[in-house]
């Protein structure tokens, strides 16, 4: 009986296949990604979003900024604070310029030009991840940093993920400590916590 597949990896596994992906194909997948985030009743009413500036092989996110500041929503990005593993919330009004390389190398708001954001005026979040599973269960990179996030929110607003199918699998080592989205939205299927998928193209 094989043993069942450590956090570690399935990161590895998953990563991969991410990876394998050609940049004409990742495009074309994200933008259908985007036109299902975009058609979401969650994300039409909210006023103010927070999302991330993709890196690697992460679906892209800058169609999804652009239509948000588009609409005159309020741009929420984090910075990874690493000594406390903690997310510090920045408005950001032009991703262009308001960006530099953070730890790993991802894009983060510059701390000195973009003025910081409570939690409590999020309306929706987009959150990152490695894995999911159609139950809307969540593998980060393993910092913890979202998790910490989402369990020290006092209000918590949509929570949405954003992600490839080859990012789902059937099961996730999950613990308590590992939070759950309330939709995983892929190039084919809107998948709900804890109801049935709404799929189609879209």
């Amino acid at each position: 009986m094989a043993r069942p597949l450590s956090k570690s990896d399935i990161r590895k596994q998953v990563l991969a296949r991410r990876d394998a992906l050609g940049n004409v194909e990742r495009k074309s997948l994200s933008e259908r990604i985007t036109r299902r985030l975009l058609a979401l009743d969650a994300y039409r009413s909210a006023r103010c979003v927070m999302a991330y500036a993709s890196f690697g092989s992460e679906f892209e996110t800058a169609d999804f900024m652009s239509d948000l500041l588009a609409k005159g929503k309020g741009l929420v990005l984090p910075r990874l604070e690493r000594g406390n593993r903690a997310l510090q919330l920045h408005a950001v009004r032009d991703p262009a310029h308001d960006l530099v390389p953070g730890i790993w190398g991802i894009p983060q708001p510059r701390a000195e030009s973009c003025p910081s954001v409570p939690a409590s005026r999020l309306d929706f979040v987009l959150v990152p991840g490695v894995a999911f599973t159609r139950r809307c269960e969540r593998l980060g990179y393993g910092g913890g940093y979202y998790d910490g996030f989402i369990r020290a929110l006092a209000r918590r607003p949509q929570l949405v993920a954003a992600a490839f199918e080859l990012q789902l699998m059937p099961e996730l080592p999950v613990t308590d400590r590992d939070q759950v989205v309330d939709l995983v939205v892929t190039e084919i299927a809107d998948y709900h916590f804890p109801s049935p998928p709404v799929g189609g193209e879209g």
